[in-house]
């Protein structure tokens, strides 16, 4: 029962990483995989093209994007959402991510993203799901109080779920996230897009 309680603890550890990983420590590299073995992966980035290879966590988690659908948003999930302030005064979502139940708190909040469209990000648990006017709206709970996300048709929205390590392999396209350290960049998160 220890082990499996320390096992859990260092789980959840690791997925706080990237959440505090902020500013000049944070890495995150979407790209495509050149090479990956149980100590590195080399990545080629899109944004440009370069090659970069960064150490492995020993403890690396290696997750899925799988599409989805407003349907799928259910009480209670964990979920991720870019939105703009519309004319409205309300924040309509432009993606929405389905947290898995081991990434629960990851990033929890709402803040502003840095990007030319003066997004908001919210992390946060689902409580409440309602169609109106044709869109999916959505009450979240957040450590501050409740907040409201309108799903618009079309937006897209996907599940993030556990993949199998093999998946990762040259070829694939992924988002590799880590922290640098003083002796080199380490990721311990990679999406399978």
């Amino acid at each position: 029962m220890r082990s499996k309680a320390l096992l859990l603890g260092s789980f959840i550890a690791l997925l706080a990483v990237p959440a505090m990983a902020q500013g000049n420590n944070a890495v995150n590299i979407m790209g495509t995989v050149e090479k990956f073995d149980a100590s590195s992966i080399t990545v080629k980035a899109d944004d440009g093209g370069a090659m970069e290879t960064l150490k492995v966590a020993p403890n690396l988690m290696v997750l899925q994007n799988k599409p989805a659908k407003l349907s799928d948003i259910k009480d209670n999930d964990f979920v991720a959402s870019a939105a703009i302030r519309q004319a409205d005064g309300k924040l309509h979502s432009t993606e929405l991510r389905i947290f898995p139940e081991a990434m629960r708190g990851v990033g929890e909040g709402q803040r502003p993203m840095n990007d030319a469209r003066s997004q908001t990000m919210t992390n946060a648990t689902v409580t409440g799901t309602a169609i109106v006017n044709g869109s999916n709206n959505i009450k979240v709970k957040l450590p501050t109080g409740e907040s409201e996300l309108v799903l618009d048709p079309g937006v897209p929205v996907t599940a993030i779920v556990p993949a199998d390590r093999a998946m990762v392999k040259q070829g694939a396209k992924v988002r590799v996230q880590g922290v640098k350290t003083a002796d080199g960049s380490v990721a311990n998160r990679v999406t399978l897009q």
